[in-house]
């Protein structure tokens, strides 16, 4: 019996040193440090900056509520704006996320071109589309929905190529070994097992596009974004605060319709 003990002690496997959780907070805290010193934030600026913040909080509210008929039909605008990008993006999106998994496109002088190609469009920030789109076609919505539609690619190839790559191979094999058409294979073996993921994924970044819409206006292109610059160089911030209530108000309308749809659709 004693034996037996002895024995069950030497395979009970040792508890990790406590030493390599201290450094690793030490290498944390270090790297906190060094980036505060670097962009020279600090704790102290915060603090000093407070009482201005208050200021403006006292400035903004309250919101003046007659602005309201100002502002939505802008806010309509950035509403449409989203929903085109999203759309546009998304279709885009399938044939480049196909392309893009390692597991549909075998062949890697095509899929690592393809995603060199994803990432260069998913490294470009939507306002610096918005301002290169404004310089070639002007003023406007357009500019959004083109920054908008690139940026919707990006995000939705990304996850969705992902997603492919975990997806089950046993049908698409069993419709390989029997014949199947490539695009058969896709509509048959791929579709069905990657329909949840996309829905998900498109709606979410419709979501994402309805706030980051909000802002393109400060580039020129067009929707609610433009009456921020206003508002805000005009010092005028219960104005600024109406924006804010009714931005706000959407994105939690949007978030609820689209939480209601994945709960039926997927």
């Amino acid at each position: 019996m004693k034996a037996q003990t002895e024995s069950t002690q030497l395979l009970r496997p040792k508890a990790p040193r406590k030493i390599k959780h201290y450094f690793t907070a030490t290498i944390v805290v270090l790297l906190l440090w060094g980036s505060s010193v670097q962009t020279e934030a600090t704790f102290g600026e915060l603090i000093q900056g407070m009482p201005n913040m208050l200021d403006l909080l006292k400035e903004m509210f309250p919101p003046k509520w007659t602005y309201l008929d100002n502002i939505w039909t802008a806010m309509l605008e950035t509403i449409r704006m989203a929903l085109l990008g999203t759309t546009f993006g998304a279709i885009l999106a399938i044939p480049i996320a196909l392309l893009s998994a390692s597991n549909i496109a075998k062949h890697k002088w095509i899929y690592y071109p393809v995603r060199f190609i994803l990432n260069l469009i998913r490294t470009i920030p939507d306002l610096l589309l918005a301002a290169l789109f404004v310089a070639i076609f002007g003023l406007g919505a357009l500019p959004g929905i083109l920054a908008l539609a690139f940026f919707s690619l990006g995000v939705i190839a990304k996850l969705t190529y992902e997603a492919l790559e975990t997806i089950d191979p046993g049908p698409l094999e069993a419709m390989t070994s029997a014949g199947a058409h490539p695009l058969q294979i896709i509509n048959f073996g791929v579709v069905p097992q990657i329909r949840p993921h996309f829905i998900s994924f498109l709606l979410y970044t419709f979501e994402i596009n309805v706030r980051a819409a909000a802002v393109l206006g400060l580039v020129g292109a067009g929707g609610i974004g433009h009456y921020y610059e206003v508002t805000l160089g005009f010092l005028e911030y219960d104005k600024t605060c109406m924006i804010i209530i009714v931005t706000l108000a959407v994105v939690l309308v949007i978030d609820y319709i689209s939480s209601k749809l994945r709960e039926k659709l997927l």
